[in-house]
């Protein structure tokens, strides 16, 4: 199969949102922003599909190799295969793919965060570099934007991290800060076992708050000029933010219900908001 046609089936089995983002990008940076996210979603089912920790460590090193191959040798994987030749074009740096993996290795190191800023780290690895490298995809004028990409980046998955707490738990992860937990009278415990409380709620709705200041901080970062090349991220944010807001219409519950909205709802808000720039 064509590298591009493989990344394109992987972005569109995923069902994710980001999909939506891309439908209207002109085909060259569709292209390349579909390589990218089906990197990401590789090295993400690693970490998800694989039982076996020593199996998932292996899996990641073998990407490693795969990486460093897309901008020094040959690759094998298709994704390797495409971002070798979106890599030149759209100033992808091999560091910052790197650290996408780095953030996955962090999923088999920690299943708990102590505090927001351990959470940061991992959220600006697997999420904000994503922003930076999109933003060099979409195209700017101000290097500014970079730091806008990175701030939303955050916001997309502080968004994911409250629309999964229960899915996660399932699998002994906490995304959540240990010490929020704690200080709104909640435990861990309460969450693998699934236990909504009022004070699980008025937790929730704290991390929403979080994550919607999140967006505000990182569009006040996003100078003028790039608006209209960056309509794919703001496509994205729209999406989500949407996706936050029935969080919270559907009452927090989160640890037993998984939120999403419906394809043509996505789509909507996607032809909605890339028309009016």
């Amino acid at each position: 199969m064509d590298p591009h046609e493989y990344c394109q089936t992987k972005a569109a089995q995923s069902g994710s949102s980001f999909y939506y983002s891309f439908l209207f990008l002109p085909e060259d940076r569709r292209r390349a922003i579909t390589a990218l996210y089906a990197f990401c979603r590789e090295v993400d089912d690693v970490v998800d599909d694989c039982t076996d920790p020593a199996t998932a460590r292996a899996t990641l090193a073998w990407w490693r190799q795969e990486l460093a191959a897309a901008f020094h040798g040959t690759p094998q994987h298709p994704v390797a295969r495409a971002l070798a030749e979106i890599a030149p074009r759209f100033n992808l740096a091999e560091a910052r793919l790197a650290e996408i993996i780095e953030g996955m290795q962090m999923d088999l190191d920690l299943n708990r965060y102590p505090s927001f800023e351990t959470l940061r780290q991992y959220c600006h690895r697997v999420a904000g570099v994503v922003g930076q490298l999109s933003a060099e995809i979409f195209g700017y004028q101000d290097r500014g934007t970079l730091d806008y990409a990175a701030d939303l980046g955050l916001a997309f998955q502080l968004t994911n991290i409250i629309r999964d707490v229960g899915e996660d738990a399932r699998r002994n992860r906490i995304y959540l800060p240990l010490d929020e937990i704690e200080r709104h009278g909640v435990s861990a415990a309460d969450i693998t076992a699934s236990r909504e409380t009022d004070e699980f709620r008025r937790l929730i709705e704290f991390q929403i708050e979080r994550a919607q200041g999140h967006y505000r901080e990182a569009f006040a970062k996003l100078p003028a000029v790039d608006r209209r090349a960056q309509r794919a991220g703001i496509v994205m944010a729209a999406i989500y933010r949407t996706l936050l807001d029935e969080i919270r219409r559907d009452g927090c519950h989160v640890l037993t219900r998984r939120v999403s909205l419906t394809p043509i709802r996505k789509l909507w808000i996607a032809w909605r908001t890339w028309v009016k720039g």
